[in-house]
């Protein structure tokens, strides 16, 4: 069996806007976008599940689950914090992506890149033609890679 890792955000009730941001930036489709008021009602002969100690239940209208799927295949889900959960950004990750030409890369970082704040210009490595870094307007980091070096 393969493996395969999927990222899973969170953000602080704008997933909806942000997949939107997202499936253009990076040309993806967004297959799911699923909200708190899809979920069905539980069986009658079972308790709705407990919320966490402090946490209202969200809004009908919160993002519970999106999915998006960018060419190639890659996905990428998200949600919205619950109300009462603390969000405090994201810390200690980086999404890493992989184009196989300079142009790709460089239009995917110029997309990622608008509101946000570059950390590292593009410009050659000695593994791709071009590498740079990011960090996009809602705040998650991004490393683009464009055209590996044989």
């Amino acid at each position: 069996m393969a493996t395969t890792l999927t990222p899973y955000l969170s953000f602080p009730g704008n997933t909806r806007a942000v997949f939107a941001f997202y499936a253009q930036a990076l040309g993806g489709t967004v297959t799911a976008m699923l909200t708190h008021g899809d979920l069905p009602p539980p069986p009658p002969d079972q308790p709705p599940p407990p919320m966490p100690e402090g946490c209202a239940p969200p809004p009908a209208d919160a993002v519970m689950h999106a999915c998006l799927q960018l060419p190639g295949g890659a996905l990428l889900m998200a949600g919205d914090v619950p109300p009462g959960m603390p969000f405090d950004g994201m810390k200690g990750v980086m999404l890493a992506l992989q184009y196989d030409t300079v142009a790709e890369a460089e239009r995917a970082f110029a997309a990622l890149a608008d509101g946000g704040s570059i950390t590292m210009p593009l410009s050659p490595t000695f593994w791709a033609k071009t590498f740079g870094m990011l960090t996009d307007r809602h705040g998650v980091s991004w490393a683009i890679n464009g055209e590996p070096v044989p």
